[in-house]
């Protein structure tokens, strides 16, 4: 049988995501800064944190997991990054609904599902300077990994270069929307903050399932 993990590992898994979130708090702000509003560190943490506490003592399976960050983002984070990632993360939770196991073939399907939840409210692409920067690249490395017949395992790892590489391009980038586009070409040099708080995020879940596969 291919390599596959539990779904009922939702609740650690979402776990290591809020850890990665409220662990890197100051450090998203700091990027944020540059050509934002400073916050993005701060209300992601908050949603996380949030969500962090709701699960806590909890055994969810995956989809029920990423359905109580969906909400806690929503509910919790202000201006537009709240909506995004609970369009990513609920997108994410439709497509492993009712599963016992998650392969790589479902996993592929949940990186899909989670990216075409997100294209259903947002126009934003790869060299806009944003979190697409870090997502797209990322799920289509995962794909062609996959559809080449890499291993569970490496087909993550090429995901997780991908979103690495996604995220630094970003520097070289003028931002196209959000509020920094205004900026034009001072948002060059810089990077986005969302193309890193998303590279953080697809980064510790790779991390958190790879131990997990059997």
């Amino acid at each position: 049988m291919s390599q596959h993990f539990s779904t009922h590992d939702g609740s650690a898994i979402v776990a290591d995501l809020v850890s990665v979130i409220v662990a890197n708090r100051e450090y998203l702000s700091e990027v944020d800064g540059a050509i934002g509003d400073g916050d993005h560190g701060i209300n992601m943490a908050k949603g996380f944190a949030h969500c962090g506490r709701t699960i806590e003592g909890r055994q969810l399976t995956l989809a029920e997991a990423l359905d109580e960050l969906t909400l806690s983002l929503m509910e919790g984070i202000g201006g537009s990054m709240g909506p995004l990632y609970g369009s990513l993360f609920i997108g994410m939770a439709d497509e492993v609904r009712g599963r016992e196991d998650i392969d790589a073939a479902t996993f592929a399907h949940l990186l899909r599902g989670g990216l075409t939840s997100l294209q259903d409210i947002t126009e934003a692409g790869v060299g806009d300077k944003c979190l697409m920067d870090t997502l797209i690249p990322a799920v289509e490395a995962f794909e062609r990994a996959h559809a080449a017949g890499a291993s569970f395992n490496d087909a993550l790892e090429s995901m997780k270069t991908a979103a690495s590489q996604g995220r630094d391009s970003t520097k070289d980038l003028v931002a196209k929307i959000g509020r920094a586009s205004r900026l034009g070409e001072r948002s060059l040099g810089v990077l986005d903050a969302g193309a890193v708080s998303c590279c953080l995020i697809l980064t510790r879940l790779a991390d958190s399932v790879q131990p997990k596969l059997v």
